[in-house]
């Protein structure tokens, strides 16, 4: 369906793609994935024609439509349904024709075709769509310049999935939806017999809708059959392969620049050293070893408190209404009965204007309440990180700059390391921050907030700027962080991999889950959970608890196995380097034999062997804690 042949194209100085090859079959849903700024949506524009190639080609039946979310709304004027139904242009075009002609066989004839084209159940379809999407029937009448920006995004989306076309491409469309309404979007897709070419950061939509993954890395499309998690394997095990590829052909390599160092000059050994000087010289390059993108972040661990962090008794949460002298209340949150700890990762689920955020501003101290009170220990120090707060950045200022003025009268090593510990090195951390990406910006603010080594981390949408790689990174620094987490993302992988409890924000409070992230999945999926938020039965003794006693035993899991896989990272870096150290050593006693150099090998290898042997034990305990 889609026959990509040697393409090639540049963007300026710099090259996206050379001489690279893909083949889409019908009906495939393939991910595309890459580092940020690769050229994925480039490709996509490369496909819909927006960009023409340097060289080569993309082949696609002209008689196959290609759909995708409109990046600007021509007529914002139009009532939303409108809008929906206006994306058949098929059908658009006919009704134009049947609005305009009087000749009644052709009038017969477009209400055949129309009647083909399903228009009777037009509206119902472009309805479910919208109520997928989160819209409410009272928003189908809107205009869409009602609407906020998000929302318009939200209907292209809608607008895009309605539009008959055999081929769709979609570039991060869960970046303007929650959680709810992304688990939706994932099974709709799942559903839809169209060829899918997604973009996304989102593991878990690259899990459940992708059968192929596409990297797109050193200027090729590269192919692997399955879904993400599969990929990853197999890139592991290609990366591990080429690794292993490598140290042959040093080794052979060095074998063969022994013998010629040694008996070139030596007349009976001169021929057979002249031999393999030639096999020196045919041997070329050494095999590349595939390099994956790397991210961090370190969080700096707080000190001890104890319990309870923060408990707040009979609450009620909103906002001041009015001004002057005419105040009144919107009330989002009543009867708010909450205790933290310092040990609870805590995901807040509920759909967009539940109340989520604003019950992530009242434990952050940014929001009071309007009645209730709160406690909270003395030295209780709170970390907070809101979707829209890397806009509030002073653009002309450099991420050191902003870092610097934060942390006050410090040695500029201290801010250098703490913006290292977040992916800044000190190039990114001299850059102005206008020229940093979405996701820099966002591991500035985390670095900020987190400066004074908080006991609680709330986290309202923070991924939404970060790649797949990163994602994974922050997943990990969160399961080692040693305080309480209170997360709200639309990525359900990363709900599952950090938090052990779960809150339903909704129905004017917060309600305990009883159950994990694919209980409430398929709750939403069958629209029952609105109806009967779950809570837990306070009759049942904890044994009988079975999901509430599986999550907080998978909370314990990870806990004992964060510092294990860390020490394994440190120890897999420094096995590295005492490796490159023992090559070192080994090429200095074949170019000339010295003692103390034989003696600090053998020390050498003893390291590497006592650390090979700690490894082994690591990763065994890592196995037995993981099954």
């Amino acid at each position: 369906m889609i026959d990509i042949k040697n393409l090639s194209y540049s963007f300026g100085l710099r090259t996206l793609l050379k001489d690279a090859d893909l083949f889409i079959a019908r009906g495939q849903k393939v991910g595309l994935v890459g580092v940020n700024g690769c050229g994925k949506t480039t490709l996509f524009n490369l496909m819909l024609g927006n960009l023409t190639p340097e060289n080569g080609s993309i082949n696609i039946n002209s008689d196959v439509t290609i759909s995708t979310v409109k990046q600007e709304i021509e007529n914002t004027d139009l009532p939303l349904i409108n809008f929906i139904l206006n994306a058949d242009t098929r059908v658009k075009k006919l009704q134009d024709e049947l609005n305009k002609t009087h000749d009644g066989r052709r009038i017969a004839e477009i209400h055949d075709e129309l009647n083909r084209l399903g228009v009777h159940s037009a509206t119902a379809r472009a309805a479910a769509i919208l109520s997928g999407l989160g819209f409410t029937q009272a928003d189908f009448g809107k205009t869409l310049k009602e609407f906020s920006g998000g929302w318009r995004v939200r209907a292209a989306l809608a607008a895009t999935l309605f539009s008959p076309s055999e081929i769709l491409l979609l570039d991060e469309p869960t970046n303007h939806l929650d959680l709810e309404t992304s688990i939706w979007l994932e099974n709709y897709l799942q559903k839809l017999d169209r060829t899918i070419i997604i973009i996304s950061h989102d593991r878990g939509i690259l899990n459940k809708l992708c059968d192929r993954i596409v990297l797109m890395d050193e200027q090729k499309l590269k192919s692997y059959n399955g879904n993400y998690d599969t990929f990853e394997k197999t890139r592991e095990i290609e990366k591990e392969n080429a690794q292993a590829a490598a140290r042959q052909y040093e080794l052979k390599r060095e074998h063969l620049q022994s013998f010629v160092d040694r008996f070139r000059y030596k007349a009976s050994k001169a021929k057979q050293a002249q031999s393999r000087l030639k096999m020196l010289e045919k041997m070329g390059d050494a095999p590349p070893v595939p390099v994956d993108a790397q991210a961090q972040f370190i969080f700096p661990q707080p000190d001890h408190l104890p319990p309870y962090l923060i408990t707040i008794e009979d609450g009620v949460a909103g906002y001041i209404t009015g001004g002057d002298y005419d105040y009144g209340e919107k009330i989002v949150l009543k009867n708010l009965n909450i205790t933290l700890s310092q040990d609870d990762k805590i995901a807040l689920l509920g759909a967009n204007g539940n109340g989520k955020s604003t019950l992530a501003k009242v434990l952050a101290a940014r929001l009071p309440l309007l009645r209730g009170k709160t406690k909270k220990s003395r030295k209780l120090r709170v970390a907070y990180f809101a979707q829209h707060q890397t806009e509030e950045f002073d653009l002309d200022k450099t991420a050191f700059e902003v870092m610097s003025e934060a942390f006050g009268f410090v040695p500029s090593v201290k801010v250098y390391t703490h913006l290292g510990g977040f992916g800044l090195n000190k190039n990114k951390a001299d850059t102005k921050i206008a020229k940093l990406s979405g996701g820099e910006k966002a591991r500035l603010m985390l670095a900020l907030i987190t400066k004074d080594k908080p006991h609680v981390l709330i986290l309202d949408e923070p991924t939404n700027h970060l790649d797949i790689v990163s994602r994974s990174a922050l997943v990990e620094a969160l399961n080692e962080y040693e305080g309480a987490i209170i997360l709200i993302t639309h990525d359900l992988h990363m709900i599952s991999l950090v938090c052990d409890r779960l809150w339903y924000v909704g129905n004017g409070g917060v309600h305990h889950f009883n159950g994990d992230t694919e209980d409430y999945r398929q709750k939403i999926l069958n629209g029952t959970f609105e109806a009967a938020p779950d809570e837990p039965d306070s009759s049942l003794p904890p044994e009988e608890r079975s999901k509430e006693a599986k999550r907080r035993l998978e909370a314990k899991k990870r806990l004992e196995l964060a510092p294990l896989k860390k020490e394994l990272k440190n120890l897999e870096r420094a096995v590295a380097e005492m490796q490159t150290d023992r090559g070192r050593l080994e090429e200095d006693l074949i170019k000339k034999f010295e003692p103390q150099k034989s003696k600090e090998l053998a020390y050498k290898i003893k390291d590497i062997e006592r650390a090979e042997a700690r490894w082994l034990e690591l990763s065994s305990e890592i196995e037995k804690l993981s099954s």
